[in-house]
């Protein structure tokens, strides 16, 4: 039965929900029950972000889980203690299109089976398989309410005529989606039925957790040299192989620079015959991945991106928090929402080796604009922080949960 208050018909539910979440002590406030829904916590971009987002909120005592397709001993992030963890042991490929149709059915029926044991207030799944396999998991599930996050821009990803299709269908059982930036947001709306969508863009962790596996930067870049930095998978995503060429051109002239791509990946065999080739094996290293990456970036003068795409690199923001100076492609998305021209970067046509050459012989010749950009660039850790992007995902937790009849 609803209340009276005045003229007005108040629902006891959404009053008492009202109430607990606008409380004026923030230690009364709402406790909510979060679940994380990714395929697996190995090491990756959205899965960074994922840890983050989860030890983050567990330290505000939410109740968290994250639930992952992959089993949990691929585990790459620490957790905070009170983030609970299950693994549905259901990753893999599928030999044909009729298997991966039952696996993706289990999938399903699990995670289902998952939110009505847990009923979390909240569910979120991290990029787009995870959002669809969510969506159909939540279907008609009461009082949950659902949101779906792309961690890169959809298009440069495409994904087959069967997901493509499943996502533009099934992100209209969503709540909301997020997007990473303005074009992400725009090809939301167009190319699928979505509900909501808002851009909430990644956060940076200053200073970074130190984790194995670690790697002494000093037992490979020599203190009088100077080292340029890239860090990512070995993928074509990441266009290591333009940043290779690009340095070989620059190495004779910057004589006293080396090039560490940190990383690992299925390219790894291609990208080391090409420092081969070019006979700058003393000079281009690929250590592998390392989980002391913030060690990395201090012990850095130049900080690089060469991506042919992305979402929103955490790796630029990270090594700008860090104080680098930064070289990037303007690729689709994100780093032209991250550098600012001429003030802490510089952004190069994407795909244009010739300038990413002429950018990285720029700030490789002249150590004084290296360090006015360093000095802004650590503006980041105060634009994209913590508490600040957090705060966007817990307005629109909090707003979904308050449309809630």
């Amino acid at each position: 039965m609803p209340m009276m208050v005045g003229t007005f018909s108040v629902d006891y539910k959404y009053f008492y929900l009202y109430i607990t979440l606008y409380s004026v002590k923030p230690q009364d406030k709402f406790r909510m029950r979060l679940l994380i829904f990714i395929s697996s916590m190995a090491g990756g971009g959205a899965e960074r972000v994922s840890a983050n987002l989860a030890n983050y909120w567990a330290a505000k005592e939410w109740d968290i889980t994250i639930v992952t397709l992959a089993q949990q001993r691929l585990d790459f992030y620490d957790l905070h203690p009170a983030v609970k963890r299950i693994a549905l042991d259901l990753a893999g490929e599928s030999a044909n299109a009729l298997a991966g149709l039952l696996r993706n059915v289990r999938r399903v029926l699990a995670l289902r089976r998952v939110l009505r044991q847990l009923q979390p207030d909240i569910a979120l799944g991290m990029m787009t398989t995870a959002d669809v396999l969510l969506a159909l998991a939540a279907w008609r599930l009461p009082m949950l309410r659902t949101v779906g996050a792309e961690r890169n821009h959809p298009p440069q990803m495409p994904l087959g005529y069967l997901w493509e299709t499943l996502r533009s269908h099934t992100y209209g059982l969503l709540n909301a989606v997020t997007a990473l930036s303005r074009e992400g947001k725009d090809w939301i709306k167009t190319h699928t039925n979505a509900q909501q969508v808002t851009v909430i863009p990644n956060a940076v962790t200053w200073p970074l957790p130190r984790q194995e596996p670690r790697m002494n930067p000093n037992a490979l870049c020599r203190s009088e040299r100077q080292l340029l930095l890239a860090v990512g998978r070995l993928e074509a995503q990441k266009g290591f192989d333009w940043l290779i060429e690009a340095f070989s051109t620059l190495a004779d002239k910057h004589s006293d620079w080396d090039l560490v791509i940190l990383g690992e990946g299925s390219l790894r065999t291609t990208l080391e015959g090409q420092v081969r080739a070019s006979g700058l094996d003393q000079r281009i290293f690929l250590p592998g991945r390392a989980g002391n990456v913030g060690e990395w970036y201090e012990s850095a003068d130049l900080y690089v991106m060469s991506s042919r795409f992305e979402g929103f690199p955490n790796t630029l923001v990270e090594a700008m928090a860090h104080g680098l100076a930064a070289v990037s492609f303007d690729c689709d998305t994100g780093p032209r929402d991250i550098i600012r021209q001429e003030l802490d970067g510089l952004l190069v046509p994407p795909g244009n080796i010739a300038e990413l050459t002429t950018a990285l012989d720029r700030l490789m010749s002249d150590a004084l604009t290296r360090q006015h950009f360093a000095e802004r660039a650590v503006e980041v850790r105060e634009r994209f922080s913590m508490a600040r992007i957090a705060g966007m995902w817990e307005k629109l937790f909090n707003g979904l949960l308050l449309e809630q009849k």
